[in-house]
């Protein structure tokens, strides 16, 4: 039997939010289930079909807000806004099969769903009275959830007018709603100058990978990963362990994988830490001691520049940079072997280790990890009442998404077995003390001692932090399918 042709790669027929982002300010997912007239929310999705936002249709728009900044500022004037919205849609295992589609779509994460995996993430929770264990995340994660629909734009005015469409098209609320509105999350792009900053203050989103045949030009250091490690079917769409092509129905192709995650931050109670044990050993004042602290446990100052470039002061312009700022292998005289520069357990080089793993002695590639992160901030600004107390009084944080052809390859191992994992990078071989937790995003569930990491102080780097809580709280989840335009129309609708 002859394999099939796959067809060329046209990014008109995969979902906008994978490969180019779709443009925001404001970002609602609504969460929803299906039914009960399962036929019914099957013909209404032909409906949406046209709604929902390509990938050729965000570079079409990024091209427009490119023309529009420039004509103002030839006019020297300050850019307006356009008025943009994108749609998408992904299904969740749920959806998949409440929708009679039976296929092994080959991820076991998937499959099983973020809930079954909350436990292994290393999210806290109880075990409850018939021995699930039960993560401490809000009601709308603990149900059954079928779908997600995806909903950008300018403003909140325009992304509550295209939710609106939506909800009109399957009759939400209605007496013969084809769907059910669980919850809707709503992120915001933080204000004025914290725009593409989280919310504990660093600029986020710096180091994704390029994709080949599409990300045309790389930037200096940024990894160029085969189509297969983004969308299923594509070239290197292989299983990270055994390095053989997973096997996926045909409708899958273009498809890809998306990680949800709602992350609660404790800004005020970082700020503390941070405050209360600055690295005064190289002769800085407390101030810049905890300023250093941050950059150290993130692996970048706030402005984005990498500490791996610049381990002693920030360089604003360099974080802005993309020629700069993501310019980095790990790979200074002893960086191996010393944490003079960056932190092994850093966040950034937890999640993306570079030469820790690709140099020898180890000589792994990491292509197969790489995700492509999306997502939004949430909640306000921390207000004069949380500064004072120094304690969350309004949650906040990020609505973390990533796309991947695989979620055992991508998200749950980075989570699982590089952020959570005390030993990674290995490290200890070589006479170095184990690196310890992610400093932002490592958890060890329930544990009763604290989490510690080692190398934060360049002067005395085998010393353990305890980093006393966790900052970065997991709030709810789930896995879903991005399928493509054309397994929409074939596959999904009626």
């Amino acid at each position: 039997m002859s394999t099939p042709t796959i067809p060329p790669f046209d990014p008109a027929n995969v979902q906008g939010d994978i490969l180019a982002g779709l443009p925001k300010r404001v970002q609602h997912y609504l969460l929803f289930q299906i039914g009960p007239d399962v036929r019914a929310f099957r013909k209404r999705l032909a409906v949406l079909i046209p709604q929902i936002t390509t990938t050729t249709q965000v570079v079409g728009d990024r091209a427009k807000i490119a023309e529009n900044k420039k004509a103002a500022a030839d006019a020297g004037k300050a850019p307006g806004l356009l008025k943009l919205s994108g749609v998408n849609i992904a299904f969740s295992q749920f959806g998949l099969t409440k929708l009679g589609i039976t296929d092994n779509i080959g991820d076991t994460a998937f499959v099983g769903g973020q809930l079954n995996d909350a436990q292994n993430l290393a999210d806290s929770g109880v075990v409850g009275s018939d021995g699930k264990f039960i993560p401490n995340w809000i009601p709308a994660f603990k149900q059954q959830l079928d779908g997600v629909v995806i909903i950008s734009g300018d403003s909140e005015l325009t992304v509550t007018a295209t939710q609106a469409i939506v909800k009109g098209i399957f009759n939400v609320g209605a007496a013969k709603a084809t769907m059910h509105e669980v919850q809707t999350i709503k992120g915001t792009v933080r204000p004025g100058k914290e725009k593409a900053h989280e919310h504990f203050g660093f600029l986020d989103g710096i180091s994704q990978p390029a994709v080949k045949d599409f990300d045309k030009c790389p930037h200096p250091g940024q990894e160029t990963v085969r189509q297969g490690v983004i969308l299923c079917g594509r070239e290197n769409d292989v299983d990270a362990r055994t390095k053989q092509p997973v096997t996926r129905p045909p409708w899958a192709l273009d498809g890809s994988f998306l990680a949800l995650r709602f992350l609660a931050q404790l800004v005020p109670e970082f700020n503390t830490f941070l405050e209360q044990n600055p690295i005064t050993s190289t002769g800085l004042t407390p101030a810049a001691g905890s300023e250093l602290l941050g950059a150290r446990l993130v692996g970048r100052w706030k402005s984005g520049a990498p500490i791996d470039v610049f381990p002693t002061a920030d360089d604003p312009a360099a974080g802005v940079d993309p020629a700069r700022n993501n310019d980095f292998r790990y790979t200074f005289p002893d960086d191996q072997t010393t944490q003079d520069r960056c932190p092994f357990a850093a966040h950034t080089r937890k999640t993306n280790p570079r030469a820790d793993l690709e140099d020898p002695p180890i000589s792994v590639s990491n292509e197969n990890r790489r995700i492509i992160r999306r997502g939004v901030q949430f909640g306000p600004e921390v207000t004069p009442a949380e500064k004072a107390a120094k304690k969350t009084l309004h949650e906040r944080g990020l609505i973390f998404a990533a796309y991947q052809s695989n979620i055992v390859n991508g998200f749950q191992f980075i989570q699982h077995s590089w952020a959570n994992n005390q030993n990674f990078p290995p490290k200890a071989s070589a006479g170095v003390p184990t690196p310890g937790f992610d400093a932002i995003i490592g958890q060890d569930g329930n544990a009763i001692t604290a989490r510690t990491l080692v190398g934060t102080d360049p002067s005395n780097q085998g010393a353990p932090l305890a980093l006393v809580t966790e900052w970065v709280i997991p709030r709810g989840g789930e896995y879903f399918f991005s399928p493509s335009i054309s397994a929409l129309k074939s596959t999904f609708a009626l």
